[in-house]
Order: structure tokens, then sequence, then C-alpha cells
């Protein structure tokens, strides 16, 4: 069997690129591990349009309910599986994942990407109960309270910038000098709410049933310091989920896919179309789950009028 359209990857893309491929009638496959998406360890997502306040996890079920209540005899939903690799052969593409292959005329590619983790001890015992991942997703939730930021790039700057609108406290942490444009140090350098502190390396998270301090070293000093915080926003990067598109469509130096901004298609390296993308697994300026999804109908709007020109 060929499928119209393959959507690998779930997330607020793939279950909005699902939606409207059931509405279009397009026969597709849809190839996930899970339905969760980086938000789905938020206490509380405050910026999904139409929904005052959600917990991730249960964005993560209500996109599920929403992709699969129209997608009976239209979409076939292989859950726990990852897609391992995309071969374009003649007209069609095969996908070789990790429980079978599948052909399709059509791909739209939204497997997200994987945060880098902070591997210190008490990281992984306080993650969602202080250590946090999504400034935009949960800064208004630690209102009027001490917070520190980890990392000295436009992300960790941009995270300090909307933190000092609730904060009593922003500190920002970098490892080495800062890798932030010059024009955002010096815009969030000037609130006297936050703190900037270079060389500053994590060393332990410290707490009881929520984080309470973070301990960092100097390491020109080479001593230890403590910081009272409830909060620690970690932005220490994030790896696009591309390793099974590798050779075959043009990835940028951080292997996320180039996409056009217009309609979202990639480049297939050699020639040729079929191949979409939307969500954090592109070169897109922002990510976002309101902005993953919207580039996620964008494609299928696409998709749908490039197989019936066909």
């Amino acid at each position: 069997m060929t499928y119209s359209l393959a959507i690998i990857g779930g997330g607020p893309a793939g279950a909005a690129a699902a939606v409207y491929a059931a509405r279009k009638r397009l026969h597709s496959i849809f190839i996930t591990k899970d339905w969760l998406g980086q938000s789905y360890v938020s206490e509380g997502i405050e910026n999904w349009i139409g929904t005052p306040k959600i917990s991730g996890l249960d964005l993560s079920k209500s996109l599920e309910t929403h992709a699969k209540e129209y997608a009976k005899g239209i979409i076939d939903f292989k859950e726990g599986e990852l897609a391992a690799r995309i071969e374009k052969s003649g007209d069609v593409f095969k996908i070789t994942s990790t429980k079978g292959s599948y052909e399709a005329r059509a791909i739209l590619i939204t497997s997200g990407s994987s945060r880098r983790k902070l591997d210190i001890p008490g990281a992984a015992e306080y993650e969602n109960k202080g250590i946090i991942y999504c400034a935009t997703c949960d800064g208004p939730l630690y209102a009027d309270q001490d917070v520190a930021v980890i990392g000295g790039g436009n992300a960790g700057f941009e995270s300090a910038a909307q933190l000092m609108a609730y904060c009593k406290s922003v500190t920002l942490l970098s490892r080495s000098e800062y890798k932030a444009d010059p024009g955002t140090v010096e815009a969030v350098s000037k609130n006297p709410k936050v703190k900037l502190v270079q060389f500053a390396a994590p060393k332990e998270i410290k707490g009881d049933t929520f984080v309470r301090s973070l301990v960092y070293t100097d390491t020109k000093t080479k001593k230890d310091i403590e910081l009272p915080v409830t909060g620690i926003f970690v932005e220490i990067g994030s790896f696009p989920n591309t390793d099974f598109v590798k050779g075959l469509v043009d990835l940028d130096q951080y292997n996320r896919i180039k996409v056009d901004a217009h309609n979202q298609r990639a480049t297939i390296i050699g020639g040729g179309h079929g191949i979409w993308a939307a969500g954090d697994v592109t070169d897109g300026l922002f990510h976002q789950n309101n902005i993953a999804a919207g580039d996620a109908v964008k494609a299928v709007e696409d998709i749908y009028l490039w197989l019936h020109a066909k």
C-alpha cells in the first residue's frame, strides 16, 4: 500500500498535521513514539491559544484526541515507533521504522527536537520540581520568586528577558563569555532585577520537595557558591531529531531541516520534491507550540495542492 502522506512525529505539529490531513481526506500514515512533545513536563502552559491554562500532559492528551477525531479510515496511526530511515525511490518514499516499512508519496517531518539536559547531581530529581526547560511555558508560575537561568547564548538571555517581567530576581549563569548578541546582552543587563555571572559551572541542585538552591563553581577562583533560588531555567541548547533524514534533505549547521518559510518545503539532495517539515525540527527562527502547529497546517495545505496537481 502506498499512502498519500506520511506524518513522522507527534507533538503539536504532528497533531495539527493529522487533523488537517484527515479533514482533507489524505490517506496517511502517522508514525510517532508518543504524543508528548517537549512541553509535557510543564505543570501549566498559559500561551496555548484558546486555553488560558493547561498542563503539558493534558495538552498532549487533547492533541491526541483531536488528531484521532476524524481519522477513522483515513489515517493509520503507528504509535510506539520511530522512523529510522527514509529513502526516495522513484515517485515514492520508503519509510523504515523500528517496527516496519511503509511507502508514501509525500512526507511531513514533525519529529521535533530534544533539549540538552542539565547533567549534575539533583537535576534529574528536581526536573519539573524547579528545574524548567521552557521559560515561555512556565515563567509566570515563578512570579515574585528568585530564579536562575543557565545558558549564555541567545536562548538564555531571551529567557531571562521574559522572566524579568514576573520574577523577583533573575541570575543568569554562563560557563564562558556570553555567546548571545551584544545588543541582547546589553538590554538584559540594564534591568536591575538581573545579575549576570560568567565562568560559572553548575555543580549541584539542592532542595526538599522542590528546588531550594543551585551550587555553581566559579571556574576562575575555583570557589563554590550556593545561590538560593526556587526555579532554574535551563537553556543549554537542543538537538533536532533528524538522524533518519541525513543525506536526504538539506540541513543547516545544527542539523535542522532547511525549509521554505512560505510553504515549509524541504530541499531534497539531488533534486525533486515531496518532503516538508514543521516545528522544532526546522531552521525556523522561532520554536513554540503554536508556531509548530501553524507551520504544520501550512505544510499540509501545500501538500494537498501538490498531490492534486500531480
